[in-house]
């Protein structure tokens, strides 16, 4: 089900006309505002590291959409956000290991 997922974004990513960067910033702010799932930012921040998007640039656009979606949101996701990057981290040390 992840596979799908992913190839359904990566034609959404080639049909937006966006910067790669610019892209996931906006998924981004589109999952705080529908309070998404961690599945969801585990799937779109693992995407969007890859392009170069870092836990600073989440941030920032945490600071810029909390006016208009409000701290519950925010701190809903930043607490999300925190568990996608703990787990992400977590299994590339356990594969560090495994090649070690």
């Amino acid at each position: 089900m992840l596979e799908r997922l992913v190839a359904m974004n990566l034609d959404s990513l080639a049909n937006s006309g966006l910067d790669d960067k610019t892209y996931f910033l906006v998924r981004l702010a589109a999952l705080v505002a529908m309070d998404a799932a961690p599945v969801s930012y585990l799937t779109n921040l693992g995407m969007a590291a890859d392009s170069g998007v870092t836990l600073e640039d989440a941030q920032g656009t945490l600071i810029a959409i909390s006016p208009l979606v409000g701290s519950a949101r925010v701190a809903s996701a930043a607490g999300k956000i925190l568990r996608v990057f703990g787990v992400t981290m977590a299994a590339e040390a356990v594969a560090d290991e495994d090649i070690q």
